[in-house]
């Protein structure tokens, strides 16, 4: 019996067609937006899936997509007390993660990570970077450098998606850092589709596993919210799955 991720996508997908839907979500901003000179927006794909198959769609499968063409609201402001990460140019440059581990008091020891609280205050950062340039209008996610710092903090913490300050565009900008995207004037980022879903799922699995390792409740309904935080739903199959995985680490 296939499970269902809502946009709703089958996975692996059969043959695609092209749907109306479009991942466009607002940022925190740090700079103007800019359209690309030859913008496009990248549309999600929906079909069928057979049976065996792990669906995403656009309808209502372990995985779905659910954005509508809409203008997307702005984010909020910083949720008062979360920890605040400042970066800027040498931090950056030198891909130096002490500003995080000084924020959040993580260290190499596992107690450090305070998994409940971090859900309860939430995490963001604040980019002060200074363009060579002034006049270059780059969003800070088309910067190659801030992105590469961005991706080593990931690769050692996975699980941070789900302790960032959604509210405030934390998730979004996040996800912008690394997955593929475009930005839009009207719509502001427009995400690669194909990317989006494999970072969603893959987070999914991530973070699923690290809630429950660190006692959390209900994180089923946490990695729900997240996905949908990001356009996507998750069916309660998914997770199935990964509960009856015996496989060992």
């Amino acid at each position: 019996m296939a499970a269902s991720i809502c946009p709703t996508f089958s996975y692996p997908p059969p043959s695609p067609k092209p749907s109306s839907s479009k991942r466009h979500f607002c940022i925190p901003s740090d700079t103007k937006l800019k359209p690309h000179s030859n913008s496009t927006t990248f549309t999600t794909c929906c079909s069928q899936q057979s049976q065996g198959q792990f669906a995403f769609s656009d309808a209502a499968d372990p995985f779905s997509f659910d954005i509508d063409e809409a203008e997307t609201p702005a984010p909020m402001p910083p949720t008062p007390g979360r920890y605040e990460i400042l970066i800027d140019n040498d931090i950056i440059s030198r891909l130096d993660l002490s500003p995080f581990h000084a924020a959040t008091g993580i260290t190499s020891a596992p107690e450090s990570v305070r998994a409940k609280e971090f859900l309860e205050r939430t995490i963001g950062f604040r980019i002060e970077y200074r363009r060579e340039d002034e006049r270059d209008p780059r969003e800070l996610s088309e910067y190659p450098d801030i992105r590469l710092w961005f991706l080593r903090l990931d690769s050692l913490y996975p699980w941070l998606p789900v302790v960032l300050d959604w509210r405030a565009g934390e998730l979004v900008r996040y996800a912008a850092m690394l997955v593929p995207h475009q930005m839009s004037m009207r719509k502001g980022i427009v995400f690669n589709p194909e990317a989006l879903e494999l970072f969603v799922v893959g987070k999914a699995f991530v973070v699923y596993s690290w809630l429950k390792e660190h006692g959390v409740l209900r994180p089923r309904l946490k990695v729900k919210d997240m996905a949908r935080m990001l356009g996507y739903g998750i069916d309660d199959q998914l997770f199935d799955w990964v509960d009856n995985d015996n496989t060992p680490y």
